[in-house]
């Protein structure tokens, strides 16, 4: 049978024995998994094109108090419906489709759908979170977010009026906010401990990809609006069906479920091809000497299925945890807040907007290069700090910079970093918490990030009216501050990842 040396201490290393290498099935698996942050990014930004507010000119009327009302007005609020035009037709966005021409109506449009779709988000998170660790697991949780996301998206293409519209964003939310946590804890779990931080980047890169497709989509064909909804809810649509018959559950929290039977099964199937020298037979006997050393059953397993929220439960009712989420929630908000906010806030810089968001997810690659080439190197506190930092006083300099070009080049900038922040953040929160609740443990640190999201388009929409200050000044102060709670975290750089809370506060006390 071999020798068990060195000796095998929870379930969590026999799996990082038996994934020590990364085989076919396994990448295959992953990057089928990963897929789903591609729709996940394109329904989080695709506000940015559908919500916009077209240019417009002024057009000749046989009253000249009007043309000169007109050529004098800074905007279309200002001035009679009559003397003036969009410069497109009126269907590309929101905005123009049911001539909203009244910029306080233009609040609502760009702030309120937005809101209202990071709201659902906040919502859907504290409703669905925890079924990834509990009733569901990984896999079903991710084929029905992706297929109600896609569903919606789909319904939203046909909405009559904006309220309407911001009701179907707000469902969307609800939808797709376990989409990114189960797609990237699924991803991760299914392979060793020493491939999880480059895995998790796949999903990342197409979250990049999903995010760079719509101004893509949109110079290309100049789509209304109501097509971008479909064109991007389609292909989720059959996405959703297709995972639910071609990918596997977690082995990881099928063990945690006490399901070792399925779990073995699963590791065969993936494992056999990366690292031929372990068997089911072997596997088996694993857990078997483990389960004969530790024969008491840990918290998780007691919790597992007692009601929806017992995977929260554990998360609050162990101080170490607590200490652990109320950092990565801070932290999550200001990363968020600036995330999602400046897509948004660069429609107030004087430049083509399919430019300007297009500069922003270009510079996604080359920090996804180097996370994939440095994520088992860096520090995690040290980076975060210096991040938050940087990508903080970038932001606020944006308020004191005057010069279009360089303005652009410093926004550029902040969202380099911030996006490196966001995605060395999940990797972080993966490390910190155990496998019976890291899908929720993530998933309360998005929900922090979209909080953020709830409150950045309503400060870009303020930051338009009265002042760049209360859109990138405001960005900058915000990720300042909460960023430095990170201090208060453990290292996680190369430490075992665990699988129940009792390992974990073991790996703590060590």
């Amino acid at each position: 049978m071999g020798d068990h040396s060195p000796r095998l201490k929870s379930d969590g290393d026999v799996i990082d024995r038996w994934m020590d290498s990364l085989g076919p099935s396994q990448f295959i698996q992953a990057l089928v998994v990963s897929l789903a942050w591609m729709f996940d990014a394109q329904q989080t930004f695709i506000s940015v094109f559908a919500d916009r507010s077209p240019n417009w000119h002024c057009i000749n009327t046989t009253t000249m108090d009007y043309d000169s009302q007109c050529s004098s007005a800074k905007t279309f609020c200002d001035i009679p419906r009559r003397s003036w035009s969009w410069d497109e037709p009126s269907d590309v966005s929101t905005v123009s489709d049911w001539d909203l021409d009244c910029y306080g109506a233009v609040i609502s449009v760009v702030g309120f759908p937005a809101s209202a779709f990071f709201a659902g988000c906040i919502v859907g998170g504290f409703l669905l979170a925890s079924l990834g660790d509990t009733t569901l697991g990984r896999k079903k949780m991710l084929c029905f977010a992706t297929f109600v996301m896609s569903s919606i998206g789909l319904l939203t293409a046909f909405s009559p009026n904006v309220l309407v519209y911001s009701f179907l964003r707000f469902l969307t939310g609800i939808a797709r906010a376990t989409i990114g946590t189960s797609a990237l804890v699924l991803a991760t779990e299914i392979v060793g401990s020493r491939w999880r931080g480059r895995v998790g980047v796949i999903g990342f890169s197409f979250f990049t990809f999903g995010f760079l497709s719509l101004p893509a989509i949109s110079y290309a064909t100049q789509a209304p609006w109501r097509a971008l909804y479909i064109w991007t809810s389609l292909p989720s649509f059959f996405y959703s069906i297709v995972i639910s018959f071609y990918t596997y559950e977690s082995p990881r929290w099928l063990l945690v479920r006490g399901r070792r039977e399925e779990a073995i099964r699963i590791l065969n199937s993936m494992g056999s091809s990366s690292n031929g020298n372990y068997s089911v037979e072997i596997a088996t006997s694993f857990f078997d000497e483990l389960n004969d050393s530790d024969p008491k059953v840990d918290d998780c397993n007691n919790d597992a299925g007692t009601n929806l929220y017992s995977a929260l439960k554990l998360l609050f009712k162990s101080r170490w945890a607590l200490r652990r989420m109320a950092g990565v929630i801070t932290v999550g908000f200001g990363v968020g807040f600036l995330y999602y906010g400046l897509p948004l806030a660069v429609g107030n810089l004087d430049v083509d907007l399919n430019l300007i968001i297009t500069l922003n997810a270009i510079s996604e690659f080359p920090s996804l290069i180097l996370t994939i080439l440095y994520v088992d190197q860096i520090k995690r506190k040290t980076t975060m700090l210096l991040i938050t930092t940087t990508t903080g006083a970038a932001s606020l300099a944006c308020v004191f910079v005057h010069n279009t070009s360089v303005q652009i080049a410093i926004e550029v900038s902040a969202f380099f970093g911030i996006i490196t922040a966001f995605n060395l953040m999940l990797i972080y929160t993966l490390e910190l918490f155990p496998t019976c609740v890291r899908n929720s443990a993530v998933a309360m640190m998005r929900q922090a990030q979209f909080l953020g999201g709830v409150f950045s388009p309503i400060m870009v929409a303020v930051g338009k009216s009265d002042g760049d200050f209360w859109s990138f000044g405001v960005f900058g102060l915000i990720i300042g501050f909460c960023g430095l709670p990170v201090i208060f975290l453990p290292e996680t750089r190369s430490m075992p990842i665990c699988d129940t809370m009792e390992q974990q506060e073991q790996e703590a006390t060590l």
